[in-house]
């Protein structure tokens, strides 16, 4: 079972819940025989969206957990309160070691909550952050924090931008990743208080590539393969940078449906268009993972569809064969006996 990564599935979170969920578990078994997934959740309503795949046998297996948290649930007294939730049931696996990844569409704050109370941080890690993959011009870049942590400080921005260029190296395949730190210039002295305080730090880290400011008109052009910031702006460039990419995507379809001559170019570029489009697809990419627990913890969108789902479960076998925690511990503790020796 070494070889074998086993991702524990929160099968009743997320406004599709049950049904993309479990299609997605599907999905990701028939796709790679190195996978088990254990489906957290109702029993009865598993079993019934089960019954209408077939899937390899043992690949697949059922949890059981009766309660449901749901999203406007204030995230603390949900884990505290429902122990027998899909959600705290399949953290606790993580935690255990009866799985190595967990994956929800479910409340983002239970998630994070979660990851920190069950799964725990790695020793050293001030803040665990959201890491989501945006689609850009040159393939993807890191967005670190997206959700997690709106009051970071300096040296929680240190630790992103540490943990994304191991994420990007070693997922992602990007050698030597560029980190870039989000500000309204490209002048050192702009920004707010922590952009400034945040500058000269990454500047001096050795081992992190810091090629300073990036505007957020840039991230979409790929100015930098990690781009760090603090949670209130990460979240805001990614939900502008999904409501604009469904917007235009929109008025490129109108546009071409206005007369007989659009219609015809329609058809002669619809190939082309279809695999831009899918290259600018976030879902394609999974989901976005809570880095710096001791283990693996990925959020999906509430909203996901099997297909995000299966890729959400795929990329954590990645995760797994790169022993990602096992490097953010080691420049975790590399990081503290360099600032001990200075101290000294």
């Amino acid at each position: 079972m070494a070889d074998i990564t086993r991702v524990a599935l929160d099968a009743m979170g997320g406004d599709n819940a049950p049904g993309e969920i479990v299609r997605g578990a599907v999905e990701a078994v028939r796709l790679r025989k190195d996978i088990k997934i254990f489906l957290t959740g109702q029993e009865e309503k598993l079993r019934k969206e089960l019954s209408g795949y077939t899937f390899p046998d043992g690949q697949i297996e059922i949890v059981n957990a009766a309660e449901v948290i749901e999203t406007a649930e204030p995230p603390v007294k949900a884990i505290r309160g429902k122990k027998d939730s899909s959600i705290v049931v399949a953290m606790k696996m993580v935690k255990k070691g009866e799985a190595d990844a967990f994956v929800s569409a479910g409340s983002t704050g239970a998630v994070l909550v979660g990851g920190q109370v069950l799964v725990g941080r790695i020793k050293g890690v001030e803040r665990p952050p959201l890491a989501p993959l945006l689609p850009t011009l040159n393939g993807v870049s890191l967005l670190i924090d997206c959700g997690a942590n709106v009051d970071a400080r300096p040296s929680h921005l240190v630790q992103f931008a540490k943990m994304g260029s191991i994420y990007m190296e070693s997922v992602v395949g990007k050698k030597n990743p560029t980190v870039g730190i989000v500000n309204i210039g490209a002048e050192e002295e702009k920004g707010n208080a922590l952009v400034k305080e945040t500058f000269p730090l990454l500047k001096e880290c050795s081992d992190i590539n810091f090629i300073g400011s990036v505007e957020a008109r840039e991230i979409p052009y790929g100015a930098a393969d990690v781009v760090v910031c603090e949670a209130f702006v990460g979240n805001v460039i990614l939900k502008l940078y999904e409501g604009v990419g469904g917007a235009l995507l929109k008025k490129v379809k109108g546009a071409m449906m206005t007369s007989l001559r659009s219609k015809i170019g329609a058809l002669l570029v619809k190939p082309a268009l279809k695999t831009a489009m899918k290259d600018f697809d976030a879902s394609e990419h999974g989901g976005a993972p809570l880095l710096g627990l001791n283990g693996l913890v990925v959020k999906t969108h509430g909203s996901s569809t099997s297909k995000e789902v299966c890729n959400s479960i795929i990329q954590c076998v990645t995760f797994k064969e790169q022993k990602i925690n096992e490097k953010i511990k080691t420049a975790i503790q590399r990081t503290q006996e360099e600032s001990k020796e200075e101290n000294e």
